[in-house]
Parts: C-alpha cells; sequence; structure tokens
C-alpha cells in the first residue's frame, strides 16, 4: 500500500519542494496551506503528518492538538524554534518528533522512514487475543467478554506497548520513554500511577492479572 503523507505548510514553495520529494520516492503526498485545509484533508486518512508551528492564525501546535481528535497517525513538526522548552510543548501536545529548518531531504526522509517502520510494526498486529481480552490496536480499544474497558491514551499506550512485546521485561525507564518520549518532563514515576489504574480496571471484569510486577527488574505482560 503506498504511503501517504499530508504536508501542512503555509509557504508554498516549501510544500511544492517537499511533496515533489516524497512524490518521487513513491508516497501519495497531500498539501494544506492553513488549520481548516488541513482538517478537510484528515479525511484522506494519512499515514504520518509533516506540520510547520509557525502557522498564520491558528499555530502548529493548536493545530496539532484539534488533529489529534480527529487521527493517531505520527507528527512531525518543521519547526525554526530549537529552544527545550518549544521541544517540550511539541511533544505534550501529540507531536512525535520534530526537524528543525533549513533540514535536509535526506534526513526528512530518514526521519519519515523511521515512524512509519515503527507504525507498520505495530499494524502487523491489529488485534490481538489476550485470555479474556481482546485489544483492537487501531480502534485503541479493550473488550472484555465483548465489553468495553475504558483506557485513557496513555494507559492504552502503555498496554498496547506491554502486550506487543509480551513476555518481555521493560524498566520503568523504558516504558516511560517509549510512552512520554525521550525528551518528556517529568518522572517514570507516574508510569506506577498508571499501571495501577490499569490493573484497578482490570480488575473490575477480570481476575486474571496481565501486567505482572518483576521484582527489581520492571513490568511484563502476561497473556
Amino acid at each position: 500500500m503506498t504511503p501517504k503523507i499530508l504536508l501542512v505548510d503555509d509557504e508554498e514553495s516549501i510544500c511544492n519542494m517537499i511533496k515533489l520529494h516524497f512524490q518521487t520516492e513513491g508516497y501519495l503526498v497531500y498539501t494544506a496551506f492553513d488549520s481548516e485545509e488541513a482538517v478537510r484533508a484528515l479525511s484522506n486518512r494519512p499515514d504520518l503528518i509533516l506540520l510547520d508551528i509557525n502557522m498564520p492564525e491558528v499555530s502548529g501546535l493548536e493545530l496539532c492538538k484539534k488533529i489529534r481528535n480527529y487521527i493517531d497517525c505520527p507528527i512531525l513538526f518543521l519547526t525554526s524554534r530549537v529552544t527545550e522548552q518549544d521541544k517540550i510543548v511539541g511533544l505534550q501536545v501529540g507531536g512525535d518528533d520534530y526537524i528543525t529548518k533549513p533540514f535536509s531531504l535526506a534526513e526528512l526522509t530518514a526521519r519519515v522512514e523511521a515512524h512509519l517502520r515503527r507504525e507498520s510494526r505495530v499494524r502487523r498486529s491489529d488485534v490481538k487475543m489476550c485470555g479474556e481480552l481482546f485489544i483492537d490496536y487501531p480502534g485503541r480499544c479493550v473488550y472484555c467478554n465483548e465489553q468495553v474497558v475504558p483506557f485513557s491514551k496513555k494507559e492504552f499506550d502503555i498496554i498496547a506497548f506491554l502486550s506487543i512485546n509480551a513476555g518481555q521485561v521493560f524498566d520503568r525507564e523504558k516504558i516511560y520513554e517509549r510512552i512520554w518520549g525521550y525528551d518528556a518532563e517529568g518522572s517514570s514515576d507516574i508510569l506506577k500511577e498508571h499501571i495501577r489504574r490499569i490493573r484497578l480496571k482490570l480488575a473490575q471484569v477480570t481476575d486474571k492479572n496481565y501486567i505482572e510486577t518483576v521484582w527489581g527488574c520492571g513490568y511484563k505482560w502476561v497473556n
């Protein structure tokens, strides 16, 4: 299947250059020059979004928050901002990565390919049966005996990561980096609270403990 990219940038010359490059590389590229066009273009179900931060009227950061109401694909910020706080804010509003202007097309392509590979690894296991649980990864839903178990975004991200890698032990820092990102502020201690909430919700529908604590090492998913 041809990978689809949505490119959102108000600078037409940059859009044309990036679009031509990725079309040459075999991608299907949609472009948008403002937030309204970008939201409409989400109907094309892009596999990845390249989003300029310095957009007119509605900034790329605000647009990212809006996009996250509709779609969960990787979002890479294109930005001339390089402060640590800008990076943190971008990740907190739902971005997955950033690349600073000016950038080479080779580096941009490598970033895009890396994120799409990561996404494809998840999509190869679109659904999974784990005992009484049915995990729908694309739909971001967990069912137990055909009943939906409600989880927050971060809780589902943790479940998805551990269940896809069932049987492997991950320490708190590794899980925290995977879910919150390398540049996230805060401590991996917050993961303990999320694990507690996941277990509490699962305990209401099943007697099985799917997330096992490996003392001194971390956590693992048990099918």
